[in-house]
């Protein structure tokens, strides 16, 4: 049967949700979505925890002239991740993969001062991470998330996403604690063909939900 296919982000993150009350008023808990597309699901995850709301900030970095597939992610810290098999096989060279590292940095440094506006990040060491996006693909950029949460040494991280790949899920469950994903539908074509709605999310609109969330620090 094909699954039901979501009206948007925030209806997704409000399904998903139910799927994660057992960690509904923790205080130790924090929800971390990857921006853009991943904060309106996370804010509707964080609402139903009443739990804090912030943004890991990643960056995939397309193949050139196929952005649209990722050759890997760089994220805070200097994290990164490269599919040297995908780059080797599509002969992108040394400079192409330093010039996509190059300007995904500018952005991300971009992004990170824009959605944080000085705050500082929250203290990650011995919480529970939920950690959110609007889907996944191949995963690069999450692989890349927790990789920098895994050094910031979280008693828990929580993988929450409401459609991927059945090898997707069944490979992250190696490297979360726990994986939850809503749907796993085959073929898998596309993050975007399970919405009715996937308008590209705004740094305004990120900006918004971020304002409107509860930002309190875990303890």
């Amino acid at each position: 049967m094909t699954p039901r296919r979501f009206r948007d982000r925030r209806e997704a993150g409000r399904l998903l949700a139910k799927l994660l009350l057992k960690y509904a008023g923790r205080r130790n808990v924090i929800v971390l979505a990857l921006p853009r597309g991943g904060v309106p699901v996370g804010a509707e995850i964080a609402r139903a925890l009443h739990a804090p709301l912030d943004v890991l900030t990643i960056r995939k970095l397309g193949v050139p002239g196929h952005d649209e597939f990722a050759m890997g992610a760089v994220g805070s810290g200097g994290t990164q991740v490269l599919d040297t098999r995908l780059i080797d096989r599509l002969g992108v060279s040394p400079r192409q993969v330093l010039d996509a590292v190059e300007r995904e940095r500018r952005e991300l440094n971009r992004r990170l001062s824009l959605y944080r506006d000085h705050r500082p990040f929250p203290r990650i060491e011995g919480n529970i991470v939920v950690l959110v996006d609007d889907g996944l693909a191949t995963g690069a950029s999450m692989f890349v998330a927790i990789d920098a949460l895994r050094n910031m040494r979280p008693a828990r991280i929580v993988l929450a996403v409401p459609v991927a790949p059945t090898t997707t899920c069944c490979l992250f469950r190696k490297h979360a604690d726990e994986v939850v994903c809503l749907q796993t539908p085959e073929p898998f074509v596309a993050v975007g063909d399970a919405y009715d709605d996937f308008t590209q999310v705004s740094d305004e609109e990120v900006r918004a939900l971020l304002a409107d969330a509860v930002l309190e620090p875990v303890v």
